[in-house]
């Protein structure tokens, strides 16, 4: 099972700062997005991770490098816990430019060549997850079971017209469609998809097949998904354990104070700053 992790996009709704710092950069307190869902395929037992970036992305592949002099001073100082931090995960990371933004399928055909004829992890860096089970790792559970695409779900019993919402199968597994952004009042359930699919090799080979009718514009995974439904080839998996949503601003600076309360040492940080505005 190898890893994608989509990270090409311009960032726009953190601009000015994603003119030069990638999105996946933004850290909570100390340790960027992208490092949690890289640690989260580690966990899962992925060992080959593809990085789909573009051309102001150079920093994510000084991220995932050694840093050669500050390893050589912290070795002579005797700082192991230091050398620790800095250390590149333990896995095999690749890069792959998608070198013009057309949308989300066209990146993941970047990196289709590489997957060996395997399934793969895809993952979108607005979405972190902390729990027991690696949420990458919960996919690929179902999938030794199904054999087909997962996709991860979160429930909201709110507005989910904003979302991709999952029309679930009566076997509370399969799916019966996927509809984009639907009609508030028509959706056809509270089940709303979040950014980690598991994809199978067919799911790319229908991805290719859907580009080539492609015209101008951006293109998305949804032709090849909805072929993959057809097919009954499609589950889906509510998500065990907490997902933070970095994707805009505001969700961002919530996932920094969810991060920071789960820590004793910095929600004391926290406490203190809400006691102050009282």
């Amino acid at each position: 099972m190898k890893g994608i992790i989509v990270a090409a996009g311009y960032g726009t709704r953190f601009l000015p700062v994603t003119k030069t710092v990638p999105k996946e950069m933004l850290p909570l307190i100390n340790k960027p997005s992208i490092g949690f869902v890289v640690d989260e395929f580690v966990a899962s037992g992925i060992e080959d991770i593809i990085i789909i970036t573009s051309r102001r992305k150079k920093a994510l592949d000084d991220y995932f490098d050694h840093e050669a002099e500050l390893e050589a001073v912290f070795a002579r100082e005797g700082k192991a816990d230091k050398a620790a931090l800095i250390a590149p995960p333990k896995a095999h990371i690749s890069f792959v430019r998608q070198t013009e933004m057309r949308g989300t399928g066209h990146a993941l055909l970047q990196a289709a060549p590489f997957l060996g004829g395997e399934p793969c992890v895809v993952a979108y860096p607005d979405d972190l997850h902390f729990g027991t089970v690696p949420l990458a790792r919960q996919l690929i559970d179902v999938y030794e079971k199904t054999g087909h695409c997962v996709l991860a779900a979160v429930h909201d019993p709110g507005d989910v017209s904003r979302y991709g919402v999952i029309d679930p199968a009566p076997d509370g597994t399969g799916v019966r469609g996927f509809i984009e952004k639907p009609a508030k009042g028509r959706e056809p359930s509270h089940e709303i998809s979040i950014g980690r699919y598991l994809y199978t090799p067919e799911f790319f080979d229908l991805l290719a097949e859907g580009w080539k009718q492609h015209g101008a514009g951006e293109y998305y995974h949804i032709y090849a998904l909805d072929r993959m439904i057809a097919a009954g080839k499609v589950s889906w998996k509510g998500v065990e354990g907490q997902r933070l949503d970095t994707g805009e601003p505001g969700g961002y600076l919530e996932a920094i104070l969810e991060y920071a309360w789960a820590d004793p040492a910095y929600r004391a940080v926290v406490e203190r700053f809400v006691a102050g505005k009282r």
